[in-house]
């Protein structure tokens, strides 16, 4: 079970390029995909999905081209994509028999696919309700069991916990955790804490093209030693966030205590702090985005 995605470029217009010469070698495991907006997450999901073919490059899926080939990943793919529609008038079982239907699936083997996942995402007592009257949230857990249905090899959610109160983010944490050992799982979001909680490698895009790809500690690496805390006033935040990259503050009654990561003290109260995955998300963008310095 392998994916290789090889060079892969996006041309939307002429003048704009939504992926750029995108490399990535994936086994099985869970990818966390990050990035600002329009950093290119979306558009390379929809061609691993085989909804857009890519302007330059190729992605295999064990050695088959899958623009050639796309049947023979979409029988083994599973795909939440970020603007789930449902259709409003179903109830929950209705709509997965369609799903199932839809991706050709046993009627009997469906049937009771559709009972264990509506227990997972814990909607079974409401699996009689029409789609139209869900919470986002309750909608979001109908679109990760449509993902399932076919127990797929590899499974690609894009902003999946959106819409999802917290415990419910920490139930698809675990359930994303217990998928991984046996399937490749790509997942895309801007909750930096639910890459940090489940993703054995993660990607970082900018513009199109691809920052960094390693272990979540080998990013972590990249800013030990940068990262600072100390107390200041309202008056001097503005200054510090033009100065420096400010990865939280936090208003307490001695004043703002604000969290930076910079390569050196940034003042002289200043203490170090352990890194979490979000300085260092922060710290690589930012770098990304500053001007090349001249030679």
């Amino acid at each position: 079970m392998r994916l290789v995605i090889d060079s892969v470029s996006k041309q939307y217009r002429r003048d704009f390029w939504g992926l750029r010469n995108f490399s990535l070698e994936l086994g099985p495991g869970v990818l966390g995909l990050l990035g600002p907006n329009g950093a290119g997450k979306s558009t390379l999901m929809r061609i691993l999905a085989t909804i857009t073919k890519p302007t330059e490059g190729k992605v295999t899926w064990d050695g088959a081209d899958i623009v050639r080939s796309p049947d023979r990943l979409r029988a083994v793919l599973g795909y939440l994509p970020q603007d789930f529609g449902v259709y409003p008038n179903l109830n929950a079982v209705e709509f997965l028999e369609y799903m199932a239907a839809i991706k050709g699936l046993d009627g009997c083997a469906a049937q009771q696919r559709i009972e264990e996942l509506l227990q997972v995402v814990n909607l079974h007592e409401a699996r009689g309700r029409p789609l139209g009257g869900y919470s986002g949230g309750m909608k979001q857990r109908v679109g990760i069991a449509q993902a399932l249905l076919n127990d797929p090899r590899l499974l690609i959610v894009d902003e999946p916990t959106a819409g999802l109160d917290p415990e419910e983010r920490v139930s698809f944490r675990a359930l994303i955790a217990d998928l991984a050992s046996d399937r490749i799982v790509i997942m895309s979001t801007h909750i930096v804490s639910d890459v940090e909680a489940t993703a054995t490698s993660i990607a970082l895009l900018n513009k199109g093209c691809s920052i960094v790809h390693d272990l979540p500690e080998r990013i972590l690496q990249a800013v030990d030693g940068k990262v600072w805390t100390w107390v200041v006033s309202g008056q001097e935040l503005t200054a510090i966030k033009q100065n420096h990259i400010v990865s939280s503050t936090a208003r307490r009654a001695d004043g703002v205590h604000v969290r930076v990561v910079s390569e050196t003290r940034p003042h002289e109260s200043a203490e170090s702090v352990g890194a979490s995955l979000e300085d260092a998300y922060l710290y690589y963008i930012q770098s990304a985005r500053a001007p090349a310095q001249p030679q």
